[in-house]
């Protein structure tokens, strides 16, 4: 075989999984766009009070109401709570926890005593240590 056969098939080989992927790409597009329009516009992450949760049996399931949901999780990320902890106290941070309404912030001070520090999940207040 000459060069130039060998590069005109080498260019074909390389142009066609190109337009394959291009077309996979622009299905893809197309099927989230008609997911979109079932969803009413507004995808996946659209919050719609308006429908009603099924459970795995299909039946109708009800939601727990805002207060519920108020009182079983923590309203202060566990970043925050941390933050909160250990400003203003010498020492290193070894790890935190969730119990119910209060998050656990384990600090080491300087000369090795270990503390407990809680701080209230819903307002971020440092509660005490132990």
């Amino acid at each position: 075989m000459t060069r130039m056969p060998v590069y005109i098939l080498a260019a074909l080989l390389a142009a066609a999984p190109l337009s394959a992927a291009a077309q996979d790409r622009g299905d893809r597009a197309e099927a989230r766009q008609q997911e979109r329009r079932a969803n009413g516009g507004g995808g996946a992450l659209q919050n719609r009070p308006d429908r009603e949760d099924r459970g795995e049996s299909g039946g109708r399931r009800e939601r727990p109401s805002r207060e519920q949901s108020e009182q079983s999780e923590p309203r202060v990320s566990m970043g925050a709570a941390v933050q909160r902890a250990s400003s203003g106290r010498p020492g290193r941070f070894l790890g935190a926890s969730n119990r119910g309404d209060t998050i656990v912030v384990r600090w080491e001070y300087p000369g090795g005593r270990v503390a407990d520090i809680m701080v209230d999940g819903r307002t971020g207040r440092v509660i005490g240590e132990r």
